[in-house]
């Protein structure tokens, strides 16, 4: 059985800090950032150009990584075509980063879907093939000797999705929001795992919207699914509450802090506890919105300079969001914890396992992955 280990710590930055909040339940904890390695490379290719959109989850102590899509061949402006990978990378957490036990191949290429890690298996919902999209249920499991991986499909929508939101609430998988049969949405849906029955329930409130993020939180007094950020041809920053008991949806605070609004859209999120969540990355709203209006309006030369002007910044000049943001279901506030030390990825891999976390390539500028992963650990303070 081949093993490598994923890099060696090459850097370590403290982060910490908060953020005009109230001191009631706030996050008291820096963030230890290190460079660990990247991802092996991919079948049929010389080297690893980082994916975004990736599956990445794990199942207690090994961290499951496959799929996403990048641009290998040629850039965006050259009119690359874009690549959705099959590959699948089996590690364990070790003390000196990510161990690989295996790297296999999925029967698909398999992007921009939701994984739903638990003790068991990760449930995969949905999600982009190289041509077409998943209507699919999946549940990734590992064998008994934890040596390799097990991909078995367990239900269907009635739907195709793929870039919204997907939790695991008792017995059933709630999704909302993302690209629903080729469109921005707001339905919202139940499907049980045990009936293999999809049901509809009350609709988002907000726009039609894909690449949002949400979880299931604690408010203090009940559990309720967040859902927050995402966008269109403009970037929104709102958020809002669902309650499982009532099939109601509730307007909760919208993505600011210290007065300033941020935009969460394409980011990603993970638990810190049950009243918390962090949130990396995000693109630049009044970047962001221009730049669509801007692509979808100008024509003949001024769109072929306007591509060439954008298409050519550098990653820092797309201004994402380099806060570690972090909700507070109690108190309904964000705060920040500090900045990452590396460039802010969207859609990249984001994965908790107990005071570890791990951010897994994902998109620096349009077009461009990152190929790193770094590990942060979790202290308080």
């Amino acid at each position: 059985m081949k093993k490598i280990i994923l890099g060696i710590a090459l850097a370590t930055t403290v982060l910490g800090g908060c953020s005009g909040v109230s001191t009631k339940n706030k996050v008291n904890e820096t963030i230890a950032w290190k460079h660990i390695g990247e991802l092996p490379t991919p079948k049929g290719f010389e080297k690893q150009h980082g994916v975004a959109g990736p599956l990445a989850g794990n199942i207690g102590e090994y961290v499951l990584v496959g799929g996403g899509a990048n641009f290998p061949y040629k850039s965006v402006l050259e009119g690359g075509a874009k690549v959705v990978y099959t590959d699948l990378y089996l590690m364990k957490k070790t003390g000196k980063g990510l161990e690989l036990i295996k790297h296999t191949q999925l029967e698909k290429g398999i992007g921009y879907g939701t994984a739903i890690s638990t003790k068991k298996g990760i449930y995969y919902v949905g999600g982009t093939y190289q041509t077409g999209v998943s209507n699919e249920i999946l549940f990734i499991s590992l064998n008994d000797l934890k040596t390799d991986v097990i991909v078995e499909k367990i239900g269907t929508l009635p739907f195709d999705y793929h870039s919204g939101v997907a939790t695991l609430y008792g017995d059933d998988i709630y999704i909302v929001t993302g690209k629903q049969d080729g469109k921005n949405s707001k339905n919202f849906y139940k499907y049980n795992l045990i009936s293999g029955k999809t049901t509809e329930l009350k609709m988002f409130p907000g726009t039609e919207r894909s690449q949002s993020v949400g979880q299931v939180l604690n408010n203090g007094a009940e559990d309720l699914m967040y859902v927050f950020g995402g966008g269109t041809g403009v970037a929104f920053v709102d958020g809002y509450a669902y309650n499982f008991n009532k099939d109601t949806w509730t307007k909760m605070s919208n993505v600011e802090v210290k007065g300033k609004e941020i935009s969460i859209l394409g980011a990603n999120s993970i638990k810190l506890d049950n009243n918390n969540m962090l949130v990396i990355g995000g693109f630049n709203k009044s970047i962001w919105d221009d730049a669509n209006l801007k692509l979808s309006s100008l024509k003949g030369e001024k769109l072929k300079n306007y591509k060439q002007e954008y298409f050519t910044k550098d990653p820092q000049d797309f201004n994402w969001n380099n806060e570690m943001l972090v909700y507070n279901a109690i108190n309904n506030t964000w705060q920040s914890i500090g900045k990452i030390p590396f460039m802010a990825p969207c859609g990249e891999g984001l994965i908790k396992i107990e005071n570890i976390i791990y951010s897994i390539n994902g998109e620096i500028k349009p077009g461009v992955r990152s190929e790193a992963i770094y590990e942060g650990k979790l202290i308080k303070e």
